[in-house]
């Protein structure tokens, strides 16, 4: 059995032979775990972009990479490119894709794949709700959903418009076995937005990119950070089956007795706690998978997704996330057959 068929096994609701560990870094990148049961795939020209040392997404907004977030890139503060919600349609423009060669760029960023021993997962977009706090900032955004969810809902009607072209284009030349959705709508405390919001400005955006993964049989994946567990119900009835990273600050356990294998549960990990503290021991870091694994991985539904994470080259970071691969591939892959 490859990589690829336990991991599916896993996210059809079965048992697997042996405990997978998801990954987001590509093929061939430092960060590619040694298992390689799933590899993210995309669109290359949805990149960010370095002009004159600066990155940009595709929407002109600017990002900027720091050690506090182990050196992702998220927008600089204080330079939001929309100010007035109203005036959207003058400040957001979807770039012209009609030139792309699909299959040139998919042939380019599945190379380094083996497809008989790994889940190709197509990642789309950071979100709806995330673009319009990357426009507008999280005050004047959060405003704007409340005080004019009619041009809020305009914006992001347009943006779909625009990523609902490219997914169905991207699923059909990357002929993935997953899509994953991405929007981080919660705080670790609660959601940014009420349910009933959600509902009504986010989620028919959301479906309209589950509905490509459903017409064209792909699994869905849905990404979300924080204490998120009041969308659950509405995830499922998009036909999502698999929710990443599962942080600790939700109720897992009540999850995963109430869903059982209906939503496999990938993460369940505290980025936050003991382990990621400065002068964490070898033993409580390995200790500390063990407890995640012994705590999710019974009767399935489980793929284990843990991470130190700090400043890129922090010699501490990098050791502690050897100690982390080491337990999982000594105790949490043949968890299965030894318990």
């Amino acid at each position: 059995m490859t990589e690829r068929e336990n991991l599916l096994k896993v996210y059809r609701g079965e048992v697997p032979e042996w405990l997978p560990r998801y990954s987001l870094a590509p093929a061939g990148a430092p960060g590619a775990t040694k298992s390689r049961a799933t590899v993210p795939v995309g669109p290359a020209f949805l990149d960010k972009k370095i002009v004159n040392g600066l990155e940009y997404d595709i929407w002109g907004v600017e990002h900027t990479a720091t050690e506090s977030a182990g050196g992702a890139s998220l927008p600089t503060p204080g330079k939001f490119i929309l100010t007035d919600i109203t005036k959207w349609r003058d400040v957001i423009k979807a770039p012209d894709i009609s030139d792309i060669d699909w299959d040139a760029m998919s042939r380019k960023g599945t190379e380094l794949i083996d497809r008989n021993e790994s889940v190709v997962e197509l990642m789309t977009h950071v979100g709806y709700f995330q673009h319009l706090m990357e426009f507008m900032g999280f005050s004047e955004g959060l405003t704007a959903m409340y005080e004019e969810p009619e041009e809020v809902m305009a914006l992001f009607e347009y943006l779909a418009d625009f990523y609902d072209e490219v997914f169905t284009k991207a699923v059909e030349y990357y002929k993935p076995d997953v899509m994953c959705i991405l929007d981080d709508t919660a705080t670790a405390i609660n959601p940014f937005i009420s349910l009933n919001m959600y509902r009504e400005m986010v989620k028919p955006y959301h479906e309209r990119l589950a509905k490509i993964a459903r017409d064209h049989g792909v699994l869905i994946n849905m990404h979300n950070c924080g204490r998120c567990e009041d969308f659950i119900d509405d995830w499922l009835e998009m036909g999502v089956s698999i929710w990443n990273p599962a942080q600790t600050m939700n109720d897992l356990t009540g999850i995963k007795a109430k869903y059982g294998n209906k939503l496999t549960l990938v993460g369940c990990w505290d980025s936050s706690g003991p382990p990621a503290w400065p002068g964490a021991t070898e033993e409580l870091v390995r200790s500390e998978v063990r407890k995640c694994i012994d705590t999710f991985a019974p009767g399935g539904g489980f793929v284990f997704w843990g991470s130190i994470y700090g400043p890129p080259g922090d010699p501490e970071v990098a050791l502690k996330s050897e100690w982390l691969a080491d337990e999982y591939e000594k105790y949490g892959r043949s968890w299965y057959k030894n318990h």
